[in-house]
């Protein structure tokens, strides 16, 4: 009896891995039907009609099969995108579709850019390298499927993919700044200066400048960035190089920028930073993921995680960095202390004082 029973939770143990493995080989499927909804622009269309539209409506809007939108809106409210009803119009029910927070997310103003270059195929390429760089350690996977060169060369023979992981960068630093300076605002006090190291288009300082227009900002950038970078009120756009020098301020920010690098680079990197910033009161605001182990996980554990493959991925030397990984870059850089803070998203804030 007890044989038996064993047996039977054998099987189910292997019939539930069997069912988590289908999903796992399927997994491509939800970025590939929001890269498609968002290319469709099923979200705006919606919002267009008071968030609610109907079936023959939509599927004339868009020019698309009533048949496959169907299909694709069935699979996106499966996954929370887009709630379904029905409504009576003329004596005939038709399916209607309404927003949801989730679906809201795909517009332009939401997480499309972020997705729009996570599923582009100069950013799956990579990808598919994944094992050739755990098993080359002088070659990114990057470089193996962009013809030997890394991805910020890459990047800038490429201006249509610059622009669009701009997008994206400039789609995360607005969610990430909004959550730091809403938990955090005292990081921000005192701060006369604030020189952005890698601030891309200029979007996080932009935002900051608005919540605190005591602050003068300084977008700092490689040059191809800032030649492409908007004008904002009250932030002044640099190009130069931060492993050359990093120009002078009262804090310096460091947002997704320092997990590009390894360690020999960060600690060059965070030195530059010391040199700009007043020793008595100046300070390094860097903000990053710091990967929890153990229990020490949360919801965003899962993300940093994938977070870190795609380092391996894309990058010859980046991580993803545990706190520990983080002392040691800040104490090899010459900082005396600093504080730690979670903000319950994709970063946490870390403040470096010399």
């Amino acid at each position: 009896m007890e044989a038996k029973m064993k047996s039977q939770a054998h099987q189910k143990e292997e019939e539930a891995a069997r069912l988590e493995t289908w999903k796992y080989a399927f997994a491509f499927a939800p970025i590939a039907v929001l890269k498609c909804a968002i290319e469709l622009q099923i979200s705006e269309t919606v919002e267009r009609h008071g968030g609610s539209i109907m079936l023959p409506e939509l599927s004339t809007a868009l020019r698309c099969s009533p048949s496959a939108l169907h299909r694709i809106m069935r699979y996106l409210i499966h996954h929370g995108f887009f709630k379904q009803t029905r409504m009576i119009r003329d004596q005939e029910s038709s399916v209607c579709y309404t927003q949801t927070p989730r679906s809201r997310l795909l517009l332009k103003d939401g997480m499309a850019a972020l997705i729009l270059l996570e599923s582009s195929p100069e950013t799956l390429g990579p990808w598919h390298g994944l094992s050739r760089r755990a098993l080359v350690n002088d070659d990114s996977a990057s470089e193996a499927s962009h013809g030997g060169v890394d991805s910020w060369e890459h990047a800038e023979a490429n201006p249509d993919q610059t622009k669009l992981f701009n997008d994206a960068m400039a789609c995360h630093a607005k969610v990430a700044m909004l959550a730091i300076i809403k938990q955090y605002p005292e990081v921000f006090e005192g701060i006369r200066t604030l020189v952005d190291v890698g601030g891309g288009d200029g979007t996080a300082l932009n935002i900051l400048v608005k919540a605190c227009p005591w602050i003068r900002g300084v977008n700092y950038d490689r040059p191809p960035v800032i030649s492409m970078a908007p004008r904002h009120e009250g932030v002044e756009h640099v190009g130069g190089d931060m492993f050359e020098m990093v120009p002078k301020g009262d804090a310096i920010f460091l947002m997704w920028v320092l997990h590009n690098w390894g360690d020999e680079e960060c600690i060059r990197i965070l030195r530059n930073c010391m040199d700009a910033i007043p020793k008595d009161k100046g300070k390094v605001i860097i903000a990053d993921a710091v990967v929890k182990e153990g229990e020490g996980e949360d919801e965003y554990s899962k993300i940093h995680l994938a977070l870190d493959m795609v380092m391996i991925s894309f990058m010859e030397k980046g991580k993803e960095r545990t706190s520990k990984e983080w002392e040691y870059l800040l104490n090899e850089a010459g900082f005396t202390k600093y504080t730690v803070k979670d903000t319950k998203t994709t970063v946490s804030v870390i403040e470096a004082y010399p």
